[in-house]
């Protein structure tokens, strides 16, 4: 059986990636985790933002570890190569969903937070940067055309949420019956094409 702590933090993922983690009702996080009393939320992490905390350290060491080793392998490779740098983010990505649906709900989450990032609770904001992806992305802005700050970074942020959607959508296909699915090495690879692709795609000009 879970402890309190436990099932809050899995019934808050679980929430927060259904309906947002704005406009989640922490209500409904008390009563999946199979608690009566509503103001349990507060008594064990004190905020809102202190339970998000809570959800994303579940997978933050893991997360960092791999971006870690396969940052260190991207380094390695041409200064133009924006794929190398990608697979950082994809690759760890997929290996925690495809762990189950709590690792896929995890991503949506972490999707919503990255999408959000300039308006984040510091502490919330701190948990987020130990999941990793910050010295990716640093990496990332170094290896793209040239193109101005506005542009870049909305790039970004939409390179990212098709990154975290689209692997949260393959994990969630896969619990039911529907298309044939890539293998994952394929997938893989052929998520990091097509991200490389919108990431670097001729510039826009006004």
């Amino acid at each position: 059986m879970l402890d309190t702590r436990t099932a809050l933090v899995e019934a808050a993922t679980e929430v927060f990636a259904e309906h947002g983690v704005a406009t989640a009702s922490l209500v409904e996080v008390t009563r999946r985790a199979g608690q009566r009393n509503r103001g349990a939320v507060h008594y064990h992490f004190g905020s809102r933002a202190g339970l998000l905390v809570a959800v994303l350290e579940q997978h933050a060491p893991f997360l960092a570890a791999r971006e870690g080793e396969l940052l260190a392998r991207a380094r390695t490779t041409p200064p133009d190569d924006v794929a190398a740098v990608l697979e950082a983010v994809v690759r760890p990505a997929v290996e925690l969903a495809e762990t189950g649906p709590p690792g896929s709900r995890y991503l949506v989450v972490v999707g919503q937070l990255v999408e959000d990032h300039d308006r984040l609770d510091p502490g919330v904001a701190e948990a987020l940067r130990r999941t990793g992806g910050y010295a990716v992305y640093d990496l990332l802005e170094q290896r793209l055309p040239p193109m101005d700050p506005a542009l870049r970074n909305e790039r970004l942020a939409l390179v990212t949420g098709f990154i975290l959607r689209s692997v949260a959508d393959r994990a969630r296909q896969a619990a039911s019956p529907g298309r044939a699915q890539l293998p994952t090495e394929r997938f893989v690879r052929n998520l990091v094409a097509m991200a490389a692709a919108m990431a670097t795609a001729p510039a826009v000009d006004v």
